[in-house]
């Protein structure tokens, strides 16, 4: 039975996801630019950054002086990436301009060993031993709820493929740490950076989870779109009543550790914003200023970008119906017509002429 939400959160990645797989030597201005341009989309959480160590995330570097300088728009939380307490402690000294509070109370480990050394320079084995620390502390500052986050649930380039079983104990191991110090756990992350998801086993992981812990209400989805399948994964993840999704403008973003670079890509945000207006799912988002949106990020990255509704336009409806008699239309800037008018393919080869049919 489908369960699709009425709406969703959908925390749009792309200063972080997307611009850590980019050029660093893109000029803070434009990055911006960028910044400025997402936050009038309608976007009702934006992730700025990641505040990582320059030396593995060279993009990164101008975090601070990111932080210091952007406008915050109203109505929008700003948030960041951190990776240990350090890059916490650096995050939360510009609270509440950047809110990174809701993930002190959050535990997580990744199934692939390999990528927890490549990503974390931490063994999966040292991450494990690290949860009675972090519950711990959690419990000492009074959390009420816990949360937990498998890394790399499906597969992994360098271990192959995780079974549901391995899924279910990792979560059990991270689970039990939670009620262990008394306190239940209402939200689960699926953090899948190598891309490994497909539409079946992201249904069938959270229909186990849903089964096996009802007291998990809470599930979001960082999903990468290596294989090109994860729109799909994100639709059978509605359909099970999923709210928190992450995107990134065009697709834009990758991961330098799992082998992929810039091909492990994520959902665009215009995209899986469309298909929800479709679904009738509020979001929240301006589907055109989206698309604006990734044209700016074009020129901020200096290359095309992977989204779809960016390129040719939601389902016109209405006066935004193409005119039947129009000329041919074949390259992206003349498909462009639907957000910059008819001058894009003046000049196109037309096969009509007056009497015929389409111009009658």
């Amino acid at each position: 039975m489908s369960l699709l939400p009425k709406s969703v959160v959908i925390t749009d990645d792309t200063m972080r996801e997307g611009l850590q797989i980019e050029s660093a030597d893109i000029p803070v201005e434009e990055k911006l630019r960028l910044l400025d341009a997402l936050g009038e989309t309608g976007a009702k959480v934006i992730s700025i950054g990641s505040f990582a160590h320059p030396k593995w995330t060279p993009s990164m570097a101008c975090i601070d002086e990111i932080a210091e300088r952007f406008v915050p728009k109203p109505g929008i939380k700003y948030t960041a990436a951190v990776f240990n307490k350090r890059g916490y402690d650096r995050a939360d000294s510009y609270y509440p301009k950047i809110d990174v509070r809701g993930r002190k109370f959050r535990t997580n480990v990744e199934l692939c060993d390999s990528f927890a050394r490549r990503n974390y320079n931490r063994t999966q084995a040292e991450q494990i031993a690290g949860l009675d620390a972090a519950v711990a502390a959690a419990s000492e500052a009074g959390a009420e709820f816990g949360a937990v986050g498998l890394g790399n649930p499906f597969g992994s380039n360098f271990e192959g493929p995780f079974s549901l079983a391995q899924r279910m104990e990792l979560l059990d191991l991270l689970v039990g740490k939670w009620h262990a110090v008394g306190i239940k756990v209402n939200r689960c992350s699926f953090l899948d950076a190598m891309g490994w998801n497909m539409p079946h086993e992201v249904r069938e992981t959270l229909e186990a989870i849903k089964e096996r812990y009802p007291e998990i209400t809470d599930f979001h989805m960082h999903l990468h779109d290596s294989r090109g399948v994860t729109l799909a994964s994100y639709y059978e993840a509605l359909k099970l009543g999923v709210r928190e999704f992450d995107t990134s403008i065009g697709g834009m973003g990758g991961c330098p550790y799992c082998g992929n670079g810039r091909a492990a890509g994520h959902v665009p945000t215009e995209d899986f914003v469309n298909l929800c207006h479709e679904l009738g799912i509020e979001t929240g988002y301006d589907l055109d200023k989206l698309i604006e949106a990734a044209a700016i990020a074009e020129e901020v990255v200096g290359h095309p970008l992977w989204g779809h509704v960016s390129k040719s336009g939601a389902r016109p409806r209405g006066d935004r119906r193409y005119p039947a008699n129009m000329p041919f239309v074949e390259t992206l800037e003349e498909a462009a017509h639907f957000r910059k008018g008819p001058e894009v393919y003046a000049g196109q080869l037309s096969p009509w002429k007056d009497g015929d049919a389409l111009s009658r």
